[in-house]
């Protein structure tokens, strides 16, 4: 080797334009050791081998020309993949070291022992190629990762493996897939000193949420040990995500989920001589989060400084070390999928109706796709794979990218969101459902499902073939309007999927859907949890709030996170969140409900909304609301959050209500709190002045309000001819109290389903003047196309201009 080719460069002496010398991966790591120490980003000390050694290492053992004869056979179809990778990687394996470059690598290890204070100290061994890492290509996982090595000839030995690993089957496969030529592409080692995850946990984060591309979110996934389980899908980690713009605040936490993982394993270190093993986790490791909420936070911000730095989303690897408690950073890359994902069009997967549902994992992709399932127990079965099957495996890990582009989707026992075979399955756009925990118990071959991940964060296999469309939405051609149109979202695993619709908000939560399938206990059982008669209600309740000492706690902080997804698409524009609008049958079936809620013969027009909140058969389940959203606006940090009060009767009522919210903390004008009331009773529109000096807005509830203005129940099929939201008396009462309330100075909005169902109701909405209109997302565009023509034909003077909803 010339005189002037360095053989290792220390991370501090390298930046992120060092590709061609150490790879992306150690350049990445040089540019956050040289840019980023001063703001907190902590990084182990370590080198990088360069390309030149490697290149060197190939001309000393004469490799070059064994490498491409091998690769032409291949080519020319005459020898197996299996074989080629085989051959080559024994051909590097069996080679010498240069006595040069030898010497240099243990010099540096060395230097690193003297640095930390460790006679032989244990260090990562991570590969890193010259096109690896880049903006457009993930070659993640694809090259060998060597943890706890110890002493400079186990180091030299895990060199030499790393450089064979760049002709493993799934590197040469996926090589040839992006195109490029493997004589190009060089491997440089980094060498790291190990931080003692293997005693604390490890994980993966993301600085964009990796299924639907929200910018705004840190995604953080985390198990026991060392990070290779969660790299590699394993284990299924905890998953944790945080609210970007909101981080800048200490006064605010915005946790916005905290999902537990089954950690079922953990990888520590073998023993003193190096090397590691997967241990079973005990019960409590299970059962505890990985991270606090402080270092959720800590490793969130660390993730908007990278991102900052580099100018687009990163992916990254984080390591606690659990004796000194530090987290750091040891890796960090472009993300490669959701950020070049186009932002003007996407297309929209809907379930009309689907067979039964046989297994829930993590939603991977947004799509839909029916197919026979071909299951495979290992990598050494891909040869039976049938082109354009549902693969389904226990772990999907780097050794499947052969079979898994030629899978139409992917279903898996084990792995997290940002696991490697995830991030490939997003890359090759592939719907996958993984960590469902059973899928190669409960499904066989030949099996016809449907793979949905267009149904929010979770993933579903149904039975059969399910009938569904798809929607291509052009969201560059979306009109200008001066009537905001707002979105109606309930479901807060799917809401980050609207986040590119230039929605003006979210015109309607309902806060009973995220009580219902994420709470699920009543507030009244948790609230007087000690007077709760029913067993099984008890033990399933003790269940679901193991690790709250109060259990009021665990209604306020469940409410208050699934909320905070909803408050965060649209995110400062307002969000307006209805209170709790359950009927007595409804909250009946919440688990300790039935003892807690009266036996109505017509709950529709029950004991309901408002009335329930200054009850003593509720109050203090509404004083749980109360705290939840308190938490969402003050603790979170969404003040962009309005609240919303349903099916008040009376303004006698509504002070009633107000006073009980005042006396929860949550008084109307402090700390910038709009209260709405909802339009969906005949006197709210008698009364509609009265109501104005108690609230800050209307939003007219259709349903509702045609149900009692015609005397018609809507859940009855005989009337079902009858209920006509384009009634005369109907209209005339949206028309009226439009009227009335701006003339009042108060904002009126419309949530009810007819422009959703109907969008050239808007129409009729629009030349009455209201000031928004709130739908549900997939009729967003055909609304808002609506409400623009409606705009164009309606004099400029009758279309709001000063009235915000």
């Amino acid at each position: 080797m010339p005189e002037e080719i360095r053989s290792i460069i220390w991370f501090e002496n390298l930046s992120r334009g060092d590709v061609a010398l150490v790879g992306g991966k150690n350049a990445s790591l040089g540019e956050l050791v040289r840019a980023l120490s001063s703001e907190g980003i902590r990084v182990p000390p370590g080198f990088a081998t360069t390309a030149d050694a490697f290149r060197d290492y190939l001309a000393a053992n004469r490799l070059n020309e064994t490498i491409a004869a091998t690769l032409a056979r291949l080519d020319a179809g005459k020898i197996a993949l299996r074989e080629a990778g085989a051959a080559i990687r024994a051909a590097i394996m069996a080679g010498d070291w240069p006595e040069r470059t030898a010497a240099a690598i243990a010099a540096a290890y060395r230097e690193l022992a003297d640095r930390i204070g460790v006679a032989d100290p244990a260090v990562a061994v991570r590969s890193s190629a010259t096109a690896e890492d880049l903006p457009d290509a993930s070659f993640a996982g694809q090259q060998e990762t060597l943890l706890n090595v110890r002493g400079e000839r186990a180091l030299l030995n895990a060199c030499r493996r790393c450089y064979a690993s760049l002709f493993t089957d799934r590197a040469i496969t996926y090589r040839r897939l992006k195109g490029f030529d493997h004589s190009q592409v060089a491997l440089s080692v980094g060498v790291q000193r190990m931080a003692r995850s293997d005693l604390g946990g490890a994980g993966v984060m993301f600085s964009i949420d990796t299924e639907t591309g929200f910018d705004k979110a840190v995604l953080i996934n985390a198990a026991w040990g060392l990070g290779e389980n969660v790299v590699q899908g394993a284990v299924n980690p905890d998953e944790y995500e945080v609210f970007k713009p909101l981080l800048s605040d200490p006064a605010t936490r915005p946790i916005l989920e905290k999902r537990l993982g089954a950690k079922e394993r953990k990888m520590i270190y073998a023993g003193a001589d190096g090397g590691t093993r997967n241990v079973p986790t005990s019960k409590a490791e299970q059962a505890d989060f990985v991270l606090s909420d402080d270092e959720i936070l800590d490793l969130a911000r660390q993730a908007v400084a990278i991102e900052r730095h580099y100018g687009q989303p990163m992916d990254m690897e984080w390591a606690k070390d659990g004796e000194t408690g530090e987290v750091f950073i040891v890796q960090a890359r472009p993300e490669t999928v959701e950020s070049r994902a186009a932002a003007g069009a996407f297309k929209s997967y809907r379930i009309r109706s689907a067979g039964r549902k046989l297994l829930t994992g993590l939603s991977v992709g947004e799509a839909v796709v029916a197919g026979r399932v071909c299951l495979l127990e290992s990598a050494r079965d891909i040869e039976r794979f049938v082109d354009g099957s549902v693969l389904v495996t226990s772990t999907t890990d780097p050794d499947w990218v052969p079979v898994m582009k030629r899978a139409a989707a992917i279903v898996t026992d084990h792995g997290g969101r940002t696991s490697h075979a995830a991030i490939v399955s997003r890359e090759l756009g592939l719907p996958a459902v993984v960590g469902t925990g059973s899928a190669t118990r409960l499904l066989h071959d030949e099996q016809e499902v449907t793979v949905s991940c267009a149904e929010g964060e979770e993933g579903f296999v149904y039975e059969g073939t399910a009938d569904f469309e798809v929607e291509d939405m052009d969201l560059g051609a979306v009109p200008e309007t001066r009537t905001r149109v707002m979105l109606n979202l309930a479901n807060p695993a799917a809401a980050f999927r609207w986040w590119r619709l230039p929605a003006d908000g979210v015109g309607l939560a309902r806060m009973e859907f995220v009580v219902s399938n994420a709470v699920r206990a009543h507030p009244m059982a948790l609230a007087r949890f000690d007077a709760l008669r029913d067993d099984e209600a008890r033990a399933e309740i003790e269940a679901l709030t193991r690790g709250y000492a109060d259990r009021r706690d665990y209604f306020v902080e469940t409410l208050a996170r699934g909320l905070s997804r909803i408050a965060a698409v649209c995110h400062p524009r307002p969000v307006i969140i209805r209170m709790s609008d359950f009927k007595t049958n409804e909250y009946a079936e919440l688990l300790g409900g039935r003892q807690f809620e009266p036996r109505e013969e017509n709950p529709m027009i029950g004991f309901r909304g408002a009335s329930r909140y200054y009850s003593d058969a509720y109050r203090d389940g509404f004083a749980l609301e109360c705290r939840a959203i308190r938490r969402l606006r003050e603790e979170m940090g969404f003040a962009n959050v309005i609240v919303m009060i349903p099916f008040c009767r009376s303004p006698a009522e509504a002070d009633r209500v107000l006073a009980v919210m005042a006396e929860n903390g949550l008084e109307r004008g402090r700390a910038g709190l709009e209260v709405y009331v909802m339009c969906e009773i005949p006197s709210n529109v008698i009364l509609a002045e009265e109501f104005a000096k108690r609230f800050d807005g209307f939003s007219i509830g259709s349903n509702d309000l045609t149900q009692l203005t015609l005397g018609v129940d809507r859940d009855s099929g005989q009337l079902a001819a009858l209920f006509d939201e384009r009634d005369p008396a109907v209209l005339w009462m949206i028309r009226s109290v439009i009227a009335r309330a701006h003339a009042a100075g108060s904002k009126v909005g419309f949530c009810g389903q007819a422009p959703s169902n109907d969008p050239a109701f808007a129409r009729l909405l629009v030349e009455a003047g209201i000031d928004s209109i709130s739908v549900t997302p997939d009729s967003f565009l055909a609304v808002k196309r609506h409400v623009a023509e409606a705009e164009a034909a309606v004099p400029a003077a009758r279309v709001p201009e000063t009235h915000e909803a």
